[in-house]
């Protein structure tokens, strides 16, 4: 049962990936901010991890490993993903400018400095271009993160089973 769950959360991800990179980056022309590209990756991670756990189907304290590790990837992205929430969320003006692109920070600055300038956000992470059924796309990034750090907790945690004595 866990290799197949796991296989989902693989089968998951990368239909979320498909969709971001290939339609609403490819086909809808929408280019991602900072902030989206993280959110990628933590997907993409996520994805892996539930790939490698589905191959390498382990038992016991090997499926409690790949859960953990499962689930760090996914507080990670729920994270970035609430913060860009947050940053949608708040009123036009009051959040920076655009800055630099992802691809210039990276060639110009150390990776701790990256990260936290993406982290603090920039006007184009403010920058609402895509809802569906009202949420935009961080805030459904948000709600699949969710829902696969509960798929890789089932799928890795399975429940212990009590005896019952007559």
């Amino acid at each position: 049962m866990s290799r197949g769950l796991n296989l989902l959360g693989a089968l998951v991800c990368i239909g979320l990936l498909v969709y971001a990179i290939g339609y609403a980056q490819g086909v809808l022309g929408l280019e991602p901010c900072p902030l989206c590209i993280f959110q990628r990756i933590g997907i993409a991670l996520i994805g892996v991890l539930f790939l490698l756990a589905a191959v390498h189907n382990p038992r016991r304290w090997g499926g409690r490993v790949y859960g953990v590790l499962l689930l760090l990837a996914v507080l990670a992205t729920i994270g970035v993903a609430a913060r860009h929430v947050w940053i949608q969320s708040q009123p036009p003006g009051t959040v920076a400018s655009c800055g630099a692109s992802l691809g210039y920070m990276v060639q110009i600055f150390p990776v701790g400095t990256v990260i936290r300038k993406v982290l603090t956000g920039s006007g184009e992470c403010a920058k609402v271009t895509w809802r569906f059924l009202g949420l935009t796309m961080p805030a459904w990034v948000l709600i699949a993160s969710v829902c696969l750090g509960a798929l890789a907790a089932i799928a890795n945690f399975p429940a212990r089973r009590v005896a019952h004595r007559a």
